[in-house]
C-alpha cells in the first residue's frame, strides 16, 4: 500500500495548507464587516461610533452562525445594512475558500506526478558522482603515460554493481526517459559536489578502503551517500527545492522511494520482484482516490466536526490538535466514501499519518475514536463495504 500511503499523506498536507486558507480567508471577512461599519469621514452628518460598534458585532455574529447555511441570516431581524453587508461577506468567502480548493487540487496532482522525477534525479546524481570519478581515473591513467600506477579501490562508486544494475535496468531507463531525467547539463555542479561534499566525507572514505566491495556493502555505502550527504546537504537539496515548489513536503517521501530504488536494485526487497516503486501502479485510478479523498473530505467537513464533536464532548472541537481534525474527517471520509477499502486499512492508514505529523498522544487518540465512530457509522449503515473492503472486515 505504498503508493495510496503516499496519496494519503499528500493528500493530508494540502488539507492543512487548505484548512489555513479557509482561517485567512475568514479573517479578511471579518476585516471586511469591520470595515463597512467604520465611521465615513467625508460625510458631514455626525457619526454614531458605539451604533456603528454594535452593528459591525451583530453582522460578524451573524456571519459565523450562517457559515454552512444563511437560514438564520434570513430570519434575523437585522438592519437591512447589516444583512447586505454579511451576504457579501459570506459570498467573498466562499468565493475564496473554492478558488483555494481548486487552486490546491491542481497543485496537489501536479506535485504528486513530480515525486518519480525527483525521486529518479536523485539517483541519478549518485550515478553521475560514479561516472565522475571513471572519467578522473581515466584522465590519470593518461597522464601516467606507460607508467605503472596503482589506483586502490578508488573505483568502487564507478563498479557499485547496485547502481550499475539500475543503468543496465531497461525497467530503470524507461523510467528515466518517462519522466524526462537527464543530468547532462549538471556536469559542473557534479564535480563541484563530489569534490566539496562527497569526496571529503567519511561516508565515502569508509567505501574506499573496502577491497572488493559485496553487494551489500554496495548497497550500504550508496543508501548512506543518499540518505546523509545527498539529503542533508543545502546547497545540493536547492537543486531539487528549485525544481519543486513543494519540496519540504515531498523531500521525506522522496528520500523513501530513492532509497527503496536501491533496494531494489539489490534485489534485497523480496516484495518488490525488482519493480520500480512508482506513486501509483494505476495512475488514472489513484488519481481519482486522491482527487476524492480531498474533495470528501472538504464537502463532508461540516458533518465530520459533528461526528467529531459527539464524540469529544469533554473537548471543544476548535481545541483538539488542528492536525487531529484533518485526519479524523480524512479517514470518516475514506471509510464511507470508498467500499473496497477495509475500514482497518483506512484506520491504520490514518494512525501512521498522526505518528509523524500530530502530537505524540494523537496516535491513541485517532485509534481510539476512529474505533468507536466506524463500528457505530457501520451499524448505522452510513458505512458499507463491498468486494474486497466487506471480505477484508469479515
Amino acid at each position: 500500500m505504498l503508493n495510496r500511503r503516499i496519496l494519503r499523506v499528500k493528500a493530508f498536507q494540502n488539507l492543512y495548507a487548505y484548512e489555513q486558507c479557509k482561517g485567512s480567508n475568514l479573517n479578511l471577512a471579518k476585516d471586511y464587516i469591520k470595515a463597512a461599519f467604520l465611521p465615513d469621514l467625508n460625510s458631514m452628518e455626525v457619526q454614531d461610533k458605539v451604533a456603528l460598534t454594535k452593528e459591525a458585532e451583530e453582522a460578524i455574529k451573524l456571519f459565523d452562525q450562517n457559515l454552512e447555511s444563511k437560514e438564520l441570516l434570513k430570519a434575523s431581524e437585522a438592519s437591512a445594512k447589516v444583512k447586505k453587508t454579511v451576504l457579501e461577506a459570506l459570498k467573498q468567502y466562499h468565493q475564496a475558500n473554492e478558488k483555494d480548493h481548486q487552486f490546491l487540487l491542481k497543485n496537489m496532482v501536479i506535485s504528486a506526478e513530480r515525486i518519480p522525477q525527483l525521486y529518479l534525479s536523485a539517483i541519478e546524481l549518485l550515478r553521475s558522482f560514479g561516472k565522475h570519478v571513471e572519467k578522473e581515473v581515466e584522465k590519470k591513467k593518461k597522464l601516467a603515460g606507460n607508467t605503472p600506477i596503482g589506483f586502490g579501490n578508488e573505483l568502487n562508486l564507478a563498479n557499485n554493481k547496485v547502481l550499475n544494475s539500475l543503468g543496465e535496468s531497461e525497467t530503470y531507463l524507461a523510467a528515466l526517459a518517462r519522466n524526462n531525467v537527464n543530468l547532462d547539463d549538471l556536469e559542473l555542479e557534479v564535480k563541484e559536489w563530489f569534490r566539496d561534499y562527497i569526496k571529503t566525507s567519511e561516508i565515502y572514505q569508509d567505501y574506499l578502503k573496502i577491497e572488493n566491495p559485496s553487494l551489500e556493502e554496495d548497497l550500504e555505502a550508496a543508501d548512506s551517500l543518499l540518505k546523509k550527504i545527498i539529503f542533508k546537504n543545502e546547497v545540493i537539496l536547492n537543486y531539487f527545492s528549485e525544481k519543486d515548489l513543494n519540496w519540504t513536503e515531498n523531500k521525506s517521501v522522496v528520500r523513501s522511494l530513492a532509497s527503496k530504488v536501491l533496494k531494489n536494485a539489490a534485489n534485497l526487497d523480496q516484495e518488490s520482484d525488482g519493480q520500480m516503486p512508482e506513486i501509483a501502479i494505476n495512475w488514472d485510478e489513484d488519481k481519482e482516490f486522491f482527487e476524492n479523498i480531498f474533495n470528501f473530505t472538504i464537502q463532508n467537513d461540516a458533518e465530520s466536526k459533528v461526528l467529531i464533536s459527539q464524540k469529544t464532548k469533554n473537548w471543544d472541537i476548535d481545541r483538539l490538535a488542528y492536525t487531529d481534525k484533518i485526519i479524523i474527517s480524512m479517514a470518516l471520509a475514506e471509510m464511507k466514501n470508498f467500499p473496497s477499502i477495509p475500514v482497518k486499512v483506512s484506520i491504520n492508514e490514518y494512525i501512521d499519518i498522526s505518528k509523524t505529523y500530530s502530537t505524540p498522544k494523537s496516535k491513541q487518540f485517532v485509534n481510539g475514536l476512529l474505533d468507536v465512530m466506524a463500528k457505530e457509522l457501520t451499524e448505522k449503515g452510513d458505512i458499507r463495504k463491498s468486494g474486497r473492503g466487506l471480505l477484508d472486515n469479515k
